[in-house]
């Protein structure tokens, strides 16, 4: 992966080596924008390009927010223009009346941000660019509408198709490491020794899919323990002083930590793609596997509670299992689709919803957020279609009957 990223970045950089300016290009931003979505010749687009990418970068939030206006206002597409193409293609469906259509019906700052995207390292920094419009847009429909263009465009070129696999490892380089501290998003790594005690042993796994144009960037890595049954506790997990097995003496790999490392991804989908590969990497490396679950927060849980005006206690298991079951099993948004954005994610992929532990993280998250208690949802791949379809189709929950008993008990007692 280092080799091939290593030679994209090169032929990047001879291909784009004309692009680089010598002087600062201070015409007001709509000068620029105007002029590469008209230049025809592309070092000239090149350089105009990298004109606008390093003025961004200088920006504040106020400039960005200015930006991101004329792009939404004065690059959206001409709603007249589309309708005479519609018409015409309605008339006669030809091959030409289809490319006008089509270009009507896409607005200009796409194009801009496909030629933006030219410059050596531009896609990094239109990740980078997007994060900003996702914490500038507020509720302002037109910035929500110019975010829907960056999603389609990374959605083609953040397809799976071209993502790398990588395990990650104590041997691998600092810089990687250091930036899996930082981007965890589940379960804190308090330090290199934490880390290590999670990358290190026999029976710990990580893994992580890299885009080759952002070769140092994770975008979303996966954590696995290898253990023997299904655990019901992230504190037994990750314990310092718990016994490790070697591999070849696992039956079960528990996913316990998916983290999402770039906030201008958002949206663009990869955890079921991860989920499925690590599965069948690991079964090819260790056939005595039989068993794929998560160990996962319910982080909407301890909100709910608030919201229905219920308390519970951490200690009190029976009830926490039941009121947690009956959160993730019956509990919808208008949509129909669980409240919780974690069985959202996993009944989405076709997982079952399968055991809920109480007193599963006393961490301080933990408790906050969902009152202790954790959930395994069960990846078994030979059903993960069929459940799919029916929570895409009819909102159906894939639970086993103990879930179902505990949702049950805690819709009676209510």
């Amino acid at each position: 992966m280092t080799l091939l990223a290593d030679l994209l970045s090169t032929v990047f950089e001879r291909r784009h080596r004309l692009a680089r300016t010598g002087s600062r290009d201070d015409r007001p931003i709509e000068a620029l924008t105007a002029e590469l979505i008209g230049a025809s010749v592309e070092a000239s687009g090149l350089a105009v390009a990298r004109s606008l990418l390093e003025r961004y970068a200088e920006m504040d939030d106020a400039a960005k927010r200015g930006f991101f206006h004329h792009l939404a206002r004065d690059m959206n597409i001409d709603e007249s223009e589309v309708q005479r193409a519609l018409e015409a293609y309605a008339r006669e469906q030809t091959k030409a009346t289809y490319r006008s259509f089509m270009q009507a019906a896409e607005p200009p700052r796409q194009e801009l941000i496909r030629r933006l995207n030219q410059v050596p390292g531009a896609t990094a920094a239109l990740v980078g660019m997007r994060a900003d419009l996702l914490r500038l847009s507020g509720d302002e429909d037109a910035l929500h509408a110019l975010d829907l263009d960056f999603r389609h465009l990374f959605a083609s070129w953040f397809n799976r198709g071209f993502l790398v696999l990588r395990p990650i490892n104590w041997g691998s380089p600092a810089f990687i490491l250091d930036k899996i501290i930082d981007y965890e998003a589940v379960h804190r790594i308090d330090s290199w020794d934490d880390l290590r005690r999670r990358l290190e042993p026999t029976d710990r796994r990580c893994f992580a899919f890299f885009h080759p144009v952002m070769p140092d960037e994770p975008l979303i890595f996966v954590e696995v323990a290898l253990t023997r049954g299904v655990p019901g506790s992230i504190q037994g997990l990750l314990a310092e002083s718990r016994d490790m097995i070697e591999a070849e003496d696992a039956d079960t790999a528990v996913f316990y930590s998916i983290s999402n490392c770039q906030e201008g991804l958002a949206s663009i989908s990869f955890g079921h793609s991860l989920i499925k590969q690590v599965a069948a990497d690991l079964s090819a490396e260790l056939p005595t596997l039989e068993t794929f679950v998560t160990l996962s927060p319910i982080p909407g849980f301890a909100h709910w509670l608030a919201d229905q005006d219920i308390a519970v206690q951490p200690d009190d298991t029976d009830r926490v299992r039941a009121l947690a079951a009956h959160y993730l099993f019956d509990v919808k948004r208008s949509d129909g689709l669980p409240r919780d954005p974690v069985a959202r994610f996993h009944l989405g992929n076709g997982a079952v919803l399968h055991q809920v532990h109480a007193a599963a993280d006393l961490s301080e998250n933990g408790l906050e957020q969902s009152k202790g208690a954790m959930v395994n949802y069960l990846y078994d791949f030979e059903k993960v279609a069929r459940n799919l379809e029916g929570f895409a189709v009819a909102q159906t929950i894939a639970a086993s009957q103990e879930v179902r008993a505990l949702a049950a008990a805690a819709r009676k007692a209510a």
